[in-house]
């Protein structure tokens, strides 16, 4: 069978190209440029802990190498510490819970990153696939669909044609591949300019992130972010104001000095300037991300990073999201349904985020609004901006996808658990098949559906006794009639759940259905609805009824002016 082209050689591209891998589907990636990685320090991209797990998954090793996880948030507003969070260095899951819902739970602490040093680790990872093919200097001038596959062609020293069974645009906010199908890109321009630097020098929080409101000093920007890369290594950002004047290097120099010297107790410390640059944020939301065989990812598809929300992480979210199925598909054949699933869940989440965070800058920014009219507002704001940043709350927070197309239909025997039906599950411990112990999240990226029991006492049981017990054989068969390869997996506890509770998780780690014990015909029904239904089962991949999506996508002229830096 044909491999997915995949066009485009960014981070989003590269990630779906090693998820597919790991999927045992092989793909032919078209990259435009050269190749080679340019180093920025400032163009830096933030992931929240979850998918910097999934990106470790992939092979990715410079995360750990070249990446920081933030100790702590700082949120500042004039003189005074407004808020100030420890958060968690695992990676995302907590090694344990309470059933009381009161109790202090450390948010995960995101991973920041030169956007260069991630993008080189993803090339190194795919250096080791087999199953990847990565051209360069390949430029997409031509797309073509049949119902067996996709057609593509290139120019360029390898100009030729390419045959596909699907293509995957990951080019970009200018994508090719969104202009050859005729997609609408509407949105904002210039939503938030940023006048950005990367410097090495000490501050008084080290390894701690920072956000400051409105700092005292004279000619300060409304808002200054600063947070930790390695090496002692600083990307400061300051909000500028709409319409600005060009940032002169003067200014900028002069912006930096001031601003240390703010933090600094009026004393400007030693500072080596590495790199500098101007982040300018645009919001968009292309109308449709499936046309047929041909699909959009990342900011082919969308555009946010406002007030805390983050571009690339939602485009690994959409890697996450899509690559499972187009393994499917590509393995077993599938319903329509299936791929169409992808626009209806990412789309609609996406748009949901753009929504929150449109809605949220006229007070934040508007200088009026709720702070005008209500008692503690701003302590609102600095909480909602924290959120944002450290990946809770409507700006932040992993997305759910309780009304997905793929949901299956309810059923008498399920039961409430602590995670809502189409919400990411808790990474807990889990027994595998061959005994050993692992976090939930290692046995995610396989395509394969999870079925996770909780059973109280097997930790301190030998597997050979527990394997035969219980509910097991029961389960062990009800899995293997499955209309989808599934695993079954055993946890001593999940929260919420009760003892002998049946979890069906997705490839991509998301809540299916849970029951009270071991159902196997609604097992079965929860497990046909997750691929999408018999491969018979056709829509025409062409659904634009996603009116959630579309909702919070409604903003203004058309442009495809993209940031300077990421």
């Amino acid at each position: 069978m044909d491999p997915v082209i995949i066009v485009g050689a960014g981070p989003v591209g590269l990630a779906l190209s090693l998820a597919l891998a790991a999927q045992g589907v092989p793909s032919v990636v078209l990259d435009e440029g050269s190749g080679k990685e340019e180093a920025r320090p400032a163009r830096s991209v933030v992931l929240r802990a979850d998918m910097a797990a999934t990106v470790e998954r992939l092979g990715c090793t410079t995360l750990r190498d070249e990446g920081v996880r933030w100790v702590g948030w700082r949120g500042m507003r004039r003189r005074q510490v407004a808020r100030h969070l420890a958060l968690d260095l695992g990676l995302g899951g907590t090694e344990e819970w309470s059933e009381d819902p009161d109790a202090p739970s450390a948010p995960a602490a995101p991973l920041h990153i030169p956007q260069h040093a991630l993008a080189r680790g993803l090339r190194d990872a795919i250096a080791h696939q087999k199953l990847i093919r990565l051209v360069t200097e390949a430029r997409l001038d031509t797309v073509e669909q049949d119902p067996d596959g996709v057609i593509a062609h290139t120019r360029g020293p390898a100009g030729t044609w390419w045959r596909g069974s699907h293509l995957v645009g990951c080019d970009g906010a200018r994508s090719t591949v969104r202009k050859l199908l005729g997609i609408r890109f509407p949105g904002r321009t210039a939503v938030e300019r940023h006048a950005v630097a990367a410097l090495r020098t000490e501050l008084p929080w080290p390894g701690e992130a920072l956000l400051h409101r409105q700092p005292p000093w004279r000619g300060a920007a409304e808002e200054i972010t600063a947070r930790p890369l390695p090496d002692g290594v600083w990307r400061i950002d300051w909000l500028l104001p709409p319409r600005g004047d060009l940032v002169t290097p003067d200014a900028l120099v002069a912006r930096i000095r001031e601003t240390l010297a703010g933090w600094c107790d009026g004393v400007t410390p030693p500072y080596e300037l590495i790199d500098t640059g101007v982040h300018t944020l645009h919001h968009r939301l292309a109308r449709r991300w499936r046309v047929g065989r041909v699909l959009l990812a990342g900011d082919a598809a969308h555009l946010l990073g406002a007030v805390g929300t983050q571009g690339l992480d939602e485009g690994f979210r959409d890697v996450d999201n899509l690559a499972w199925k187009l393994a499917h598909t590509w393995h077993h054949g599938a319903s329509e349904r299936l791929l169409d699933s992808y626009q209806s869940e990412r789309r609609a989440a996406v748009a949901s985020r753009l929504r929150a965070a449109d809605q949220s800058l006229p007070a934040l920014r508007g200088g009026g609004g709720l702070r005008t009219y209500l008692p503690g507002a701003m302590r609102g704001h600095d909480a909602l901006l924290a959120d944002g940043h450290v990946g809770r709350g409507p700006l932040g927070a992993p997305p759910a996808y309780p009304h997905s197309p793929l949901a299956p239909p309810y059923s008498g025997g399920r039961t409430p658990v602590g995670t809502p039906e189409g919400a990411p599950v808790e990474d807990v411990r889990v027994t595998a098949p061959d005994g050993t112990t692992v976090r939930l999240r290692d046995r995610l990226g396989r395509g394969r559906l999870l079925v996770l029991l909780v059973a109280p006492g097997t930790g301190v049981w030998d597997r050979r006794h527990w394997r035969g017990a219980g509910v097991m054989p029961r389960l062990e068969e009800a899995v293997d009639a499955l209309p989808a390869k599934a695993e079954v997996l055993v946890t001593e506890a999940y929260p919420g759940a009760p003892a002998h509770a049946v979890l069906l998780v997705r490839p991509d780690g998301h809540l299916v259905a849970a029951f009270a014990g071991v159902h196997p015909e609604e097992l079965y029904a929860a497990a046909d609805a997750a691929r999408g239904g018999s491969p018979t089962e056709e829509t025409d991949g062409t659904d634009e009824t996603d009116g959630a999506a579309r909702a919070g996508a409604e903003v203004s002229a058309e442009s495809d002016r993209t940031a300077d830096i990421h």
